[in-house]
């Protein structure tokens, strides 16, 4: 069974960038987000937060620690402003 701690690439899984947005507005469209790739069926997905000071990488892992169609999800070694995400099938 595949991991999050598995994964080399990114570039082929779907993603959403949240530059820009505050925390409400980034947790409206996290959550809207795995709702749609739990509907397409997709096993992993990225979050881009970036790195800044941390508000949102911290409101993406408190949505993500709190969402039961979330199994697991990690900062991608490679670049610390995302975060790869295995859904629930």
């Amino acid at each position: 069974m595949k991991s999050v701690y598995d994964i080399i690439y990114i570039d082929s899984l779907p993603s959403i960038d949240l530059h820009g947005y505050d925390r409400l507005y980034a947790r409206l469209k996290v959550n809207e987000f795995i709702n749609d790739n739990i509907k397409l069926k997709n096993e992993f997905i990225v979050v881009i937060h970036g790195i800044g000071s941390g508000i949102l990488k911290r409101e993406v892992h408190d949505i993500l620690k709190n969402n039961k169609n979330v199994l697991e999800y990690c900062i991608f070694y490679n670049n610390v402003g995302c975060t790869i995400i295995k859904l629930k099938k």
